[in-house]
């Protein structure tokens, strides 16, 4: 069954120096972009060398994820950066929405962060007195290159809708829906996406009608497909997750970890402010950093309310003969 598409569905797999969102960086990346109405998709594969930004140098490859992907630090020597493919992976990924195997847990959170470490280094860059102004035009482009909200589009996780139906791995799930039979290059980036995509099509088909150990049906919809994420996470590596309510202010987003797990944002903030402190400065992803001060943010300007008339009007008093701008 081909997929029901509204908008773009961009199938995509990653394989990395290790599985730390904050410490590992892609060494693979592939997309498989599918377009409504049309039947053959679009591939795009990039081989990445992995960055160190702070240390200005190739991050080694870890042991165990070489054996897994056959990636050594030798094959990656002479290719591009994340920061030099930023703009071109943006693009793909613009007007999208998603879908993976386990990549709500583990490869969008990994995307977003090589992103945010782009982001990171252009303001850097622009910061710096030392930076010459052409370098912090080139910084400030690409800002605007890769400007994106990966918490935006809807995203399939065929694990998740494979986990809920027939609990496998990738593996197992494409002999189990596409004949029967292995595929090749297992653990390779677009062996496993087109992998993936092919087991999301072959679901619909399998799914379609009630069995008599299951009532559940799979809509072709990618919304509905999406649902299968299970509880959404604030922040992609789920260290705050909404309740059940349905509301997204900060009275209804749970701390997910640690010893304020089940505890609002918001009650967490008042009484101990410096906890966003300590997660600002600790080992956490740049993403989930960034949510949380989010959230301060919100809550301080909630705390401010809205200027009093009478000190708007002395504002515009001091500019202008009474003119803001």
């Amino acid at each position: 069954m081909e997929l029901n598409l509204k908008k773009p569905l961009l199938f995509f797999d990653i394989e990395s120096t290790g599985l730390s969102i904050p410490s590992d960086s892609i060494v693979e990346l592939s997309f498989v972009k599918v377009f409504p109405g049309e039947s053959t998709p679009r591939v795009k594969t990039w081989r990445i060398k992995p960055w160190d930004y702070e240390a200005h140098a190739q991050r080694h490859m870890g042991e165990e994820a070489s054996k897994v992907n056959g990636i050594t630090d030798d094959m990656l020597t002479d290719c591009p950066r994340f920061f030099e493919l930023a703009p071109e992976i943006v693009e793909w990924l613009r007007g999208s929405d998603l879908a993976g195997f386990n990549a709500a847990k583990f490869d969008l959170p990994m995307l977003a962060e090589e992103i945010e470490r782009v982001k990171s280094y252009c303001l850097q860059r622009i910061g710096s007195f030392s930076t010459p102004e052409a370098n912090k035009a080139k910084a400030r482009e690409m800002l605007k290159a890769i400007e994106i909200d990966l918490h935006e589009p809807a995203m399939v996780d065929v694990q998740n809708i494979y986990h809920a139906m027939e609990p496998r791995n990738l593996r197992a799930a494409y002999r189990f829906y596409c004949g029967g039979k292995d595929f090749e290059n297992a653990h390779s980036a677009e062996a496993d996406t087109m992998a993936t995509y092919e087991v999301l099509k072959s679901q619909l088909d399998f799914y379609k009608e009630p069995a008599p150990y299951r009532e559940q049906v799979l809509k072709n919809d990618v919304q509905a497909l999406s649902a299968f994420a299970g509880r959404k996470y604030v922040d992609f590596s789920g260290h705050l997750i909404y309740d059940d309510s349905g509301l997204t202010d900060p009275s209804h987003i749970l701390i997910n970890f640690g010893k304020h797990k089940g505890r609002t944002a918001r009650d967490i903030y008042e009484r101990e402010p410096s906890y966003f402190s300590w997660v600002d400065q600790g080992s956490f992803s740049l993403d989930t950093k960034a949510q949380f001060a989010r959230i301060r943010k919100q809550i301080d300007e909630e705390k401010a309310g809205p200027a009093s008339a009478e000190a708007l009007k002395g504002l515009a008093d001091r500019f202008n003969g009474g003119k803001l701008f």
